[in-house]
């Protein structure tokens, strides 16, 4: 990333280094059971950078690199192959996900083309005359560390990883030439000679490195057209998680906004509330795909795995200096103003009005938007059923009433046009 960047007047003053490894712990729910598998890999390639006699910023680098290797993955199917098969077939479409994701990012975009290559195997790597040498051994080293943690990932639950190190590094071995650049294996072999190198990728020890990688670089504060290019990012992951929720973040944002401008907020807070409902799904990457894919009813076991999102999400989010009202509002977005709502049940006293906008927005959106096994309500129908939940107490009849007043406008918020979705991200 570059260095210090100028926040805009009048804009959040927060740190984008420290948003990305925040938002960065969402790419690692999709694992389910072993949720820190980039911020691994991030910390196995800035140890080997040791030994290739890189600068300090190549290491951060490599770090971020690291971290940010599979923001092309949200599926838990995908994420489960990637693990359990040393080379998928099907791995390089997650590397061109994530390079499309990245590569129109300017403060990202240096990651994209390691991201587009983190699966090519070194022989395919040095036919590719026109790629930075660089770039491909950034792309190589990614590779080989990713891999060692899939082969290290049976046994980081029960506390063995130390008695199966010298088979791991065997195997990465014999793939040396083909697989891997001689060069960064032998570098690889040197680092992870030590116990120290794998008692670091254990649990207590990868948040004191994530916070020492963001005290060594200087700080990167942004403007908030760039936190909401950031955040759309980071919704279309969790959007193209399954084929039912296509748009929804980005309909909900522009929802939240369009609800949050009739009803007087002000600028600033409707542009953190536009960046919440981007934001407020990203604990769903920790859901099983046949969970969130399923078509019927679920049980009473699959509920409450899906009732964890919000809390994932306010997790996720609650660390970010700046971010301390966004967590919120994006976290509430199935808080009901009776008090039964999850996973906080807060009364409509706790709820700031912009949580409870955005919850009206998911509703809303949810309801009028196509699925692939069943066409969106009409936008009077979706209403009449706020108007219920409203009747109950179950959602702000302030915030219905705007929608009410407004619903030509507000549906054309909640339901993007394939060009819009195009000019916005």
């Amino acid at each position: 990333m570059d260095r210090v960047q100028r926040a805009a007047p009048f804009s959040l003053q927060v740190d984008l280094r420290q948003v990305v490894y925040a938002l960065s712990a969402s790419l690692d729910l999709v694992g389910i059971g072993d949720v820190a598998h980039g911020k691994r890999v991030g910390i196995m390639a800035a140890e080997c950078s040791r030994f290739l006699g890189m600068s300090e910023a190549e290491r951060c680098l490599l770090f971020e690199l690291g971290v940010l290797h599979d923001i092309g993955v949200s599926s838990t199917t995908t994420h489960h192959h990637l693990v359990s098969e040393f080379d998928w077939e099907s791995s390089q479409r997650h590397c061109e996900v994530g390079y499309q994701l990245l590569k129109d990012f300017r403060l990202l975009a240096p990651l994209a083309l390691p991201i587009r290559y983190h699966h090519t195997h070194w022989r395919q790597l040095r036919e590719l005359t026109e790629l930075d040498p660089q770039v491909a051994r950034q792309a190589n080293l990614i590779f080989l560390v990713d891999r060692c943690d899939a082969l290290a990932a049976p046994h980081y639950a029960d506390g063995s990883l130390l008695m199966h190190t010298d088979e791991i590094r065997a195997r990465l071995q014999d793939c040396r030439d083909e697989f891997f650049a001689p060069e960064l294996m032998e570098a690889f072999l040197k680092a992870s000679c030590s116990e120290a190198f794998w008692l670091q990728l254990e649990a207590r020890s990868i948040n004191d490195y994530m916070l020492e990688m963001l005290q060594v670089r200087e700080p990167c504060l942004t403007s908030n057209g760039e936190l909401k290019a950031l955040a759309r990012i980071f919704s279309g992951i969790v959007d193209a998680k399954s084929p039912f929720t296509m748009t929804h973040s980005l309909g909900v944002s522009r929802l939240s906004r369009a609800l949050a401008e009739q009803m007087g907020v002000g600028a600033i807070h409707c542009d953190m509330l536009e960046i919440a409902g981007l934001l407020h799904d990203l604990g769903k990457l920790r859901v099983p795909d046949e969970i969130l894919d399923k078509p019927a009813s679920l049980t009473k076991e699959e509920r409450a795995v899906i009732k964890a999102h919000s809390f994932e999400t306010y997790q996720i989010l609650r660390h970010i200096e700046g971010f301390e009202e966004i967590a919120c509002w994006a976290a509430y977005h199935h808080e009901e103003p009776d008090g039964e709502g999850y996973p906080f049940h807060l009364p409509a006293s706790a709820m700031a009005p912009e949580a409870r906008i955005l919850r009206v927005a998911d509703i809303f959106q949810a309801m009028v938007q196509d699925r692939p096994y069943r066409r969106g309500l009409p936008a009077r129908d979706a209403l009449a059923f706020l108007q219920q939940l409203a009747d109950q107490g179950r959602v702000d009849p302030a915030v219905v009433a705007v929608l009410t007043d407004h619903l030509p406008q507000m549906m054309m918020a909640a339901i993007p046009t394939r060009e819009e979705v195009h000019a916005i991200c």
